[in-house]
């Protein structure tokens, strides 16, 4: 395996470890509470992050803006109908997806250029962008649960 993937892998994993501990003892009642109108939900926060799993990162290693996993539904994130069950299984899947996605990159592959929402970048650039949202949303779901543990006095 090349260092700089196994460096991508490593640094995913710590996002994803740092997610399971923030969600571990998550329950269904507190998907959809948030400590403002303006703030994510739980709910869609770990719907994007699904997303971004399932859909954003295959668009990145594929080099196909426009791609969609079949049968993915266009009302996924944020989708009330979905139990913490599903989510999280969904979850599970799509991290087991995306590393074996890593696994699978060469260096020449993540040299490749895409030009995109960010310009023209290497794919490296838009995998570690997606690697980011991974640790910018599991603070957002700390944050959330934070506010929510001191507001009901704990």
């Amino acid at each position: 395996m090349y260092e700089k993937i196994e460096t991508m892998k490593a640094f995913t994993q710590l996002g994803f470890d740092l997610l399971d501990q923030h969600t571990a003892d998550l329950k269904e009642a507190q998907l959809d509470w948030k400590p403002c109108a303006e703030a994510n939900t739980i709910r869609w926060i770990l719907t994007h992050l699904s997303y971004e799993m399932h859909v954003f990162f295959p668009k990145v290693v594929k080099g196909k803006k426009d791609y969609k996993p079949e049968g993915w539904p266009d009302d996924y994130v944020g989708n009330a109908g979905y139990s913490l069950e599903k989510i999280k299984g969904d979850l599970e899947t799509g991290k087991a997806k995306l590393m074996k996605m890593l696994d699978k990159l060469t260096p020449e592959a993540l040299a490749e250029e895409m030009d995109w929402f960010s310009g023209v970048k290497p794919k490296e650039a838009y995998l570690m962008l997606g690697v980011s949202e991974i640790f910018r949303h599991e603070g957002q779901i700390a944050a959330i649960l934070g506010v929510e543990k001191r507001m009901q006095g704990a």
